[in-house]
């Protein structure tokens, strides 16, 4: 079996081309889980699957490294893409990507001979309750959340996968491992959530850390920024 180890901004993946679809489906969570092993075999925050699409130049599948299939992953997108390109499998600037939370436009920029960036069009997020999903009515927007013996004030929404975005005073030395967790199993989630714990800088930047469904801490996550 052949893979590329990619990365984009340290959320990293392992790809394998699979338009032959040699991999059956029911084993693909189960590779993944061996493959994202860190230290004990290749490591990585997740598997990205090239399959051929029907309604787009390629179809992504995306498995967390906990064997969990994800809809959309902004970076992971981002690796398929100059994937794709450098494997000549679609050899044009602008292309089509099939996700499980619908197509994704993309485009690419290269000098003479590499692709050097990857621009992806993740569409609007949305506020919606039923979107996310989680459970309620309406939108969820700065609300209170219990979360073990501390209140936390969360706002959640969805870029195709759910987020669930809580503002800290110090990110850096804020209990990520301790309430990432919590608040990706809680009962609000029926699906479970990423997590973005989040910090102002200043009126141009803020600093994140990401608590990512199935895989835990991450470097680093596309539709969560």
């Amino acid at each position: 079996m052949r893979f590329w180890k990619m990365h984009g901004l340290g959320n990293d993946y392992v790809v394998i081309d699979d338009r032959r679809e040699r991999i059956d489906d029911e084993d693909l969570g189960t590779l993944a889980r061996s493959l994202c092993r860190r230290r004990f075999s290749v490591g990585a925050d997740g598997l990205l699957i090239v399959r051929n699409s029907k309604t787009a130049d390629v179809r992504m599948r995306i498995f967390n490294s906990d064997g969990s299939e994800a809809e959309m992953c902004g970076n992971g997108i981002r690796c398929l893409a100059k994937y794709c390109y450098d494997k000549r499998i679609v050899r044009r600037r602008a292309m089509s990507i099939e996700t499980q939370a619908g197509n994704r436009e993309v485009e690419l920029e290269t000098d003479r001979k590499n692709m050097t960036y990857v621009r992806v069009n993740m569409g609007k997020p949305s506020f919606r309750r039923e979107a996310v999903p989680m459970v309620g009515q309406g939108e969820c927007v700065d609300e209170p959340v219990s979360a073990g013996e501390r209140e936390l004030r969360i706002t959640c929404l969805s870029m195709g996968n759910p987020h669930c975005v809580t503002f800290v005073e110090d990110v850096e030395s804020y209990p990520v491992h301790e309430f990432g967790p919590r608040l990706e199993r809680h009962a609000y989630f029926p699906e479970g959530t990423n997590v973005e714990f989040v910090s102002i800088q200043s009126p141009e930047e803020i600093r994140v850390r990401t608590w990512e469904r199935g895989v835990g801490e991450t470097s680093a996550c596309g539709t969560g920024a």
